[in-house]
Order: structure tokens, then C-alpha cells, then sequence
């Protein structure tokens, strides 16, 4: 949550999509006998070993909560009054996923931008994920509208304490993050209020924040925000790839330069090396680090971003996946696939139908889901969110994707539900399928993993960050091969001294937990700030005077007058209307000059009036009289009073805080103010 130019801003809302591995599947039961995982030793509840052995017990499928899910959103944003949310920012697809849960309260009022693509996907991926649900409530019944019993049941000293840890969190406060899914409804009511941004395009919130959507290489329409404001720009960096090869790449000569860089990618630490004492350790082929004690310049710091070794890295682990489907195929064992990323999913099938097409292996390739076919043809249709060799494909008149090709040809075959009649009409083993969900709680990934546990020449391919364990638990024993992988979903932390120095921020704003991994005292950076959970970090304001924007034919217009105590420097006397537009100050138009000729009188003055300065003035104008200096109560300060005798009587009392000027005659009163005029500074 960003609170910028007294507007708050809340950048991103995903869904814990990890959390819903404490529910059974459905079905729930798959022959599992409870007797495998208990211990036949009998427990005393009063013995406290044996009640500590009982709380310590191995996690068995009957600990898993068997109702229909509820969904886990972001820590505490359920504290948050939603009616005080001026700005929704989403980066990529999944950090629209919880959305719906906070526009459905009755007090939201934001304004939410996101890109066109990651509108698009995102709202298929909800929608996919509201069907895959629906299963759960046809098998359950009607659901819990308020607080669900389970939790309750949770809440138990005899629940393992793992289970215990994702229900309520670490410190036992993320119970209320827990929510019903939406529905269809709620998410065609959250996507009426989001205003799509193009690539690159500059939308003006409020007259005062300009916001743009800069690519960020992790996927398709993903991207980082670059917000600029009266007071300065500032720039928000999600996770990022430098060099992707099916989304554009990411845009980091957009973000350089800004006053203040928010950097939120965690996923760095998940492959960082680690030394002895806790910190990075260097990459030895490229040594980062010392690059930035070197004296290269910023261009071959930049050139060195963009090196492709991960990339590269990226495919390799992309072909490898592929062989070993290959593989099972060939030994008669069939490929479940539960990967839900797009740009990998994209690969993939390009990849594995070229791979089966070289092997002359005639394994069909089946995707399931209730939005596959309205996805895949959307990605060939957003070119500026491709990268440039996929770009080149579509101006050749190719499509930018191969699957296309393959769908053609009948090779990839596209369902929306695995008890599609098309499906069963079509089915063959050994076989390929794309299935969601990764968390193997949802879709058809569950019957699929169901039918295929027992054969050990099948193959599972599970994306990183599901504990395999618990994933996994409903389905043990289990004969499959298993394929976990980790794609890059970020910037290596060793690169990130060198990003750092390449952006050339004046502040830059890291999570506490980066930082506690990285030395990143090289570093070409003037400050750099630490941020941790749920706690509160102020800013430094970089620029203290903001600029304002005048037009050539008003300014032409200033009748400037040349100050007597500072040399080269002029001031103007206007009318006008001061208004904030497009992120700046301006002057617009209702301008209205006093007398252009300057002789206005002048309106007001600065600086402290001499008694002794101004008697002599006015002697020079034949106005005589004689100073008096005297203190008031509880004042340490002195005033002068000048009495004035002749031509009339009058007073002229001058302190700090400003001059008073009382006459008989107004034509004295108007000499005596020349004389102040001609010894002060004046507009």
C-alpha cells in the first residue's frame, strides 16, 4: 500500500493459491486406509510425551478439511476501510486473482488500471478457476455464507501443527484472510471498473499522477509501474525477466533515472547461493559485483542484463521436461502437465508437439479447460506484448505461436471439461495432457492424477513452490514419476547490484529480506531503504520545489522587475489560475496583467524597513520627523516609531512582523508608502 501525493495506492491483490492444498479433493476419498499413516501404539491423552508425539504425528489424508475450499487472500487487506483505496495497480494476471474479493465491498470506489492483456487473462483465469470450484459445491451442497465450521475443527491441539500453520499463519493472525470464492457475477462487476492501459501508454489520474505500463518480461501484458507527480517520479519493479523468449522483454531503460524505485520481487532468494554468513554468494561465470567496481561504463552494464545465459537456461529445462514426456510416451506411460503459467504452457506445447513430431511418436496432446481455447487464440492477437522474434512470426504472416499449426493439424486437441463427449469419443492412452491446477486440488489435474498414480511409466510434472508433500498427500501411494520444476519467475540476485546502478535511482526501496542476502554497498545508488510486513516507511521528498509549467505567450507577457538586494533575479505580478494537470503545476489561462507598463502600485513587500533609512527618505521628500525605539511587554524585540510633524501629523511604526502607517492626510500616507517602496523589495 503506497500513499503518494495523498493518494493511496494498492499494487497488486493476489489469491494464496498454495493454501487450498489443506482441502480434500474430489472425490475425497481414494481408497487410502487411514491404518497406513496411524500409529498402532496406543495414546495416553494425559502422558505429555505422548501428547507432544500426538500433536508431532505424521500428516495423513483424514486431517485434510473436507469441504468445499475457501480461498486465501492478502494478509490484513481485510483491515483495510476499501473505501480509502484511490488506486488499484495490477502488474500480471495473478495479481488480479483476489480482486473481485475487494470490489465487492459496497464502500470501493478505486480507480484500477492493468494492462489489456493482463485484463484479459487474468479474467479467463478467474473465470477457469470459478468452474474448476463449482465441482466442489455440486459435491458439497450449499456452502457456508459466514464463518465455515472447519476452522473451528482446526483449532484443535490433535491437527498437525503444519496444517495449523497454513490455516492460521505464523502468528495466528491470518484467519481472517480466509473468503468464499466469487462467482461469475462478481467477477464481470470487478471487470467493468478497470480502465485497460496499451503498452507504454500514459493514463493522468486526478490531474496529478501520470501512470504508465512498462513491460516486464515475466509474461504475457505483465509489467512494472512508472508513476510520476509534482513531487517527483517513482517507479514500482514486480518480478522481472531481462530476456524472455515468448513475452517482451523487460523495459528497464523506462524506469531509469526516477527519484524513488519500490523493488517487490522476492522470487530471487528462491535460487540464490547462499555462503556461510548469510549473504549472495557471486556468480563466478559473471561476476556482477565486480563489474560495478570496475569502470565500465553504463551501457556495458546494461549490455550485461540483457545477457542471455538464463534464458537459455530457461529452455534447456523447457526441452528436458519435454524428453522425458517423450519418454513415458514411449515406454506406453502417459504425461500429466499442471503447470498454469501461460508463457510456459505456450512453450511447452510448441516444444513438445515439435518434439513428438521429430521422434515420429503419434502421442496425442490433449489441453483441458473450460477457457483453452479462447486463451490460446487470444495470445496470437497482442503483439506488442510478444517478444520480437515472435513479433517478426506475425509480420511473416506466421502465427506467432506454433500451437496453432498443431491444432490444425489435429495433434493438440482443446476441452473444455474432462467429461467432455468429444473428449471420451477422442481419448487415447498413452497421452499428453495439459490440466489445471497446480495446487492438484482443483480441474481435471485431480481425476487425471487419480487414474494415473499407480503406473510407474507415467509422468507428473509439477511447477516449484507446491510442497510436494502436501500436494501430493491425497494421492499417496503413488507409482508416477515426478517432475518438479522451478522456472525463472525473476531477476537472479546477483544482477541486482548492477540493475541497481544501471537504473541510477536516488532512492531505492528493498524488501528487508533481499537486502538481508545481497551486500549491495557498491552500489551507485545515494540511499537505500529497507521495507519489511505490515510496518510503515516514510520517504524522504526528493524534489522540495516543484516546478510549474507557464506557456510562451503568457510568460512574454511578465512585466519583471529586477530586485534591489538579489542581482540577476526578477519577479512578475500576476492574475491567474494555478491548476494541477497531467502530473504538473501550470498557469492557465484567465491571466490577467496589471498594468503592463509595471507603475502598478505594488501589492507586497519584504525584508525589514531601517527607521533611520526611512527618516532619511522622506527628508529627501520634505517630510520631516524624529524616531522613537521602544519595547512592549513580554517582547524583547524593539519597535521604532517615526512621528511625523510636517506638512501634517501622521505615525509610521515598523517592526518584524510588518510596517503600520497612520496619516491625516492621505497624500502623506500615499509619500510615505513611496518611500517604503523605494527602500524595499516589492511586487
Amino acid at each position: 500500500m503506497l500513499n503518494l501525493c495523498g493518494f493511496r495506492i494498492l499494487i497488486d491483490c493476489p489469491l494464496d493459491l498454495s493454501a487450498i492444498t489443506i482441502f480434500s479433493p474430489v472425490p475425497y476419498d481414494v481408497g487410502f486406509e487411514a491404518s497406513e499413516y496411524l500409529s498402532d501404539v496406543p495414546l495416553d491423552a494425559h502422558n505429555p510425551i505422548q501428547k507432544k508425539q500426538k500433536l508431532e504425528r505424521q500428516l495423513t489424508p483424514a486431517d485434510l478439511v473436507c469441504a468445499e475450499p475457501w480461498y486465501k487472500t492478502v494478509k490484513a487487506l481485510h483491515l483495510w476501510e476499501a473505501s480509502l483505496i484511490d488506486i488499484v495497480l495490477i502488474s500480471n494476471p495473478m495479481g488480479l486473482l483476489g480482486l473481485p474479493f475487494l470490489t465487492q465491498n459496497p464502500g470501493f470506489c478505486a480507480k484500477i488500471y492493468m494492462t489489456e492483456a493482463t485484463a484479459k487473462i487474468g479474467q479467463l483465469m478467474m473465470q477457469d478457476l470459478v468452474s474448476m470450484h463449482n465441482e466442489f459445491r455440486c459435491f458439497h451442497g450449499p456452502g457456508y455464507s459466514c464463518f465455515p465450521g472447519w476452522i473451528k475443527d482446526l483449532d484443535s491441539e490433535e491437527v498437525p501443527a503444519s496444517l495449523k500453520k497454513v490455516v492460521f499463519g505464523e502468528s495466528g493472525d491470518d484467519l481472517g484472510s480466509w473468503m468464499r470464492l466469487y462467482s461469475l457475477d462478481d467477477i464481470e462487476s470487478c471487470m467493468k471498473k478497470v480502465q485497460a492501459v496499451k503498452f507504454a501508454e500514459e493514463v493522468c489520474y486526478n490531474g496529478t499522477l501520470i501512470i504508465k505500463a512498462l513491460s516486464s518480461g515475466l509474461d504475457i501484458g505483465a509489467c512494472n509501474w512508472l508513476i510520476n507527480g509534482p513531487n517527483g517520479s517513482l517507479s514500482y519493479m514486480s518480478s522481472s525477466i531481462c530476456v524472455s523468449h515468448h513475452a517482451k522483454s523487460f523495459d528497464f531503460h523506462g524506469l531509469k533515472g526516477t527519484d524513488v524505485l519500490i523493488y517487490s520481487d522476492l522470487s530471487c532468494l528462491q535460487s540464490a547461493e547462499v555462503t556461510e554468513n548469510g549473504c549472495v554468494s557471486p556468480d563466478l561465470d559473471n561476476n556482477y559485483l565486480s563489474t560495478i567496481r570496475s569502470d565500465k561504463k553504463d551501457d556495458d552494464l546494461a549490455a550485461s542484463l540483457l545477457n542471455t545465459e538464463d534464458s537459455l537456461e530457461e529452455m534447456e529445462k523447457l526441452a528436458f521436461v519435454c524428453s522425458c514426456a517423450a519418454e513415458s510416451a514411449d515406454a506406453g506411460g502417459s504425461t500429466l502437465i499442471t503447470i498454469t503459467r501461460i508463457g510456459i504452457v505456450l512453450q511447452l506445447l510448441e516444444l513438445m508437439s515439435n518434439s513428438l513430431e521429430s521422434l515420429s511418436l503419434k502421442v496425442p496432446v490433449f489441453v483441458i479447460s473450460s477457457v483453452a481455447e479462447e486463451l490460446l487464440a487470444y495470445t496470437n492477437t497482442i503483439p506488442e506484448w510478444l517478444c520480437e522474434q515472435r513479433q517478426e512470426k506475425l509480420i511473416s504472416g506466421e502465427p506467432s505461436f506454433g500451437h496453432l499449426k498443431f491444432i490444425k493439424d489435429k495433434k493438440i486437441h482443446l476441452f473444455p471439461a474432462i467429461h467432455s463427449p468429444n473428449l471420451i469419443t477422442s481419448w487415447q492412452e498413452p497421452c499428453i495432457v495439459f490440466a489445471p491446477h497446480w495446487s492438484l486440488r482443483l480441474g481435471p489435474s485431480v481425476q487425471l492424477l487419480q487414474r494415473w498414480r499407480g503406473d510407474p511409466k507415467s509422468l507428473l510434472v509439477l511447477e516449484g513452490g507446491l510442497s510436494s508433500g502436501l500436494g501430493l498427500l491425497p494421492f499417496r501411494p503413488i507409482a508416477m514419476k515426478i517432475l518438479q520444476c522451478s522456472f525463472l519467475s525473476g531477476i537472479r540476485l546477483q544482477k541486482l547490484p548492477t540493475l541497481f546502478s544501471v537504473l541510477q535511482q536516488k532512492i531505492v526501496l528493498i524488501p528487508d529480506a533481499v537486502n538481508q542476502r545481497i551486500n549491495l554497498a557498491e552500489m551507485k545508488t545515494s540511499s537505500i531503504l529497507n521495507y519489511s510486513e505490515n510496518k510503515t516507511l516514510r520517504v524522504p521528498r526528493i524534489a522540495d520545489n516543484p516546478s510549474v509549467e507557464i506557456t510562451t505567450d503568457l510568460a512574454s507577457k511578465f512585466s519583471w522587475k529586477k530586485l534591489r538586494h538579489r542581482e540577476n533575479f526578477g519577479i512578475a505580478r500576476l492574475k491567474g489560475e494555478l491548476l494541477m494537470e497531467d502530473g504538473k503545476h501550470r498557469l492557465v489561462t484567465g491571466l490577467e496583467q496589471e498594468e503592463s507598463s509595471g507603475k502598478a502600485r505594488p501589492l507586497r513587500h519584504w525584508g525589514s524597513v531601517a527607521p533611520e533609512s526611512l527618516l532619511d527618505a522622506l527628508l529627501k521628500m520634505g517630510i520631516k520627523g524624529s524616531i522613537e525605539h521602544s519595547t512592549r511587554d513580554n517582547d524583547t524585540k524593539d519597535n521604532s516609531v517615526i512621528h511625523i510633524a510636517n506638512p501634517n501629523r501622521g505615525l509610521v511604526e515598523t517592526s518584524e512582523i510588518g510596517t503600520a502607517i497612520i496619516a491625516e492626510d492621505e497624500n502623506v500616507a500615499s509619500q510615505i508608502f513611496q518611500a517604503i517602496d523605494g527602500i524595499l523589495d516589492g511586487i
